[in-house]
């Protein structure tokens, strides 16, 4: 498994440039709305503080912010970071009445801040379409302070062989509601097919350790379909 490359950055830009407006739809037809439940996992896990200050990586529409904004009771601050204008422009819309989120257009392999200013920095569901994983993880080890932690949510491998049978089975039909939702499936042959080509749950992990995270773990949920990894910088 390597990282997916510039070429894979540009269709997956064109992906959701396609899928934007139906994104928040789409992942709850496709996830059954447990894709909720799994990011309220994630907040669990962050356990975000009072004044906290989190920088969210491919924020997308917004839903890991507002969960975020949630949790601390309007209490902390939040940088959305997002590649795509469209999603960007959606997530801001979305989230109109919450002050205290800075959205910026950019990428996460170089992130358009200053360095050692967050307490958190999450990603959701983006990680598997960043150009460059590596570089990525060291830029959002170069924004946190001393103390702070990483944290992501991704799909990741099943570790049960009939869930892994049926979990397949129905991964070939996502494209087919797609095209019924949107109008197109290809965007969704395309994401389904970089869920497949992802890191497993170990190789995401050593990835965190190599470029400079501590006390890397993981968590499954829902038997390995998406996983959360966290580590902090020391």
């Amino acid at each position: 498994m390597t990282n997916i490359n510039q070429s894979k950055f540009e269709k997956a830009r064109k992906v959701f440039n396609e899928v934007f407006n139906k994104y928040d739809v789409m992942n709850d037809i496709m996830s059954f709305g447990i894709h909720r439940v799994w990011k309220e996992r994630l907040i669990d896990w962050m356990n975000p503080k009072k004044n906290d200050y989190l920088i969210d990586l491919a924020s997308g529409t917004g839903d890991i912010a507002k969960a975020f904004l949630k949790r601390t009771k309007n209490n902390g601050k939040v940088v959305c970071i997002e590649p795509n204008k469209l999603m960007l422009e959606e997530g801001k819309k979305k989230l109109k009445n919450y002050k205290n989120i800075n959205w910026i257009l950019g990428q996460a392999e170089k992130l358009p801040v200053k360095s050692d200013q967050f307490d958190i920095c999450s990603v959701s569901f983006g990680i598997r379409n960043f150009s460059n994983i590596e570089k990525s993880l060291r830029e959002a080890r170069r924004v946190l302070k001393t103390g702070g932690r990483i944290i992501c949510l991704e799909f990741s491998k099943v570790d049960n062989e009939v869930l892994k049978k049926f979990y397949k089975i129905y991964s070939k039909t996502i494209p087919i509601i797609g095209k019924y939702v949107i109008g197109k499936s290809e965007p969704y042959e395309y994401l389904t097919k970089t869920i497949d080509e992802f890191y497993s749950q170990e190789e995401l992990l050593n990835l965190f350790k190599k470029n400079g995270f501590d006390n890397v773990e993981y968590r499954n949920l829902s038997g390995g379909i998406v996983s959360i990894h966290s580590g902090w910088k020391i």
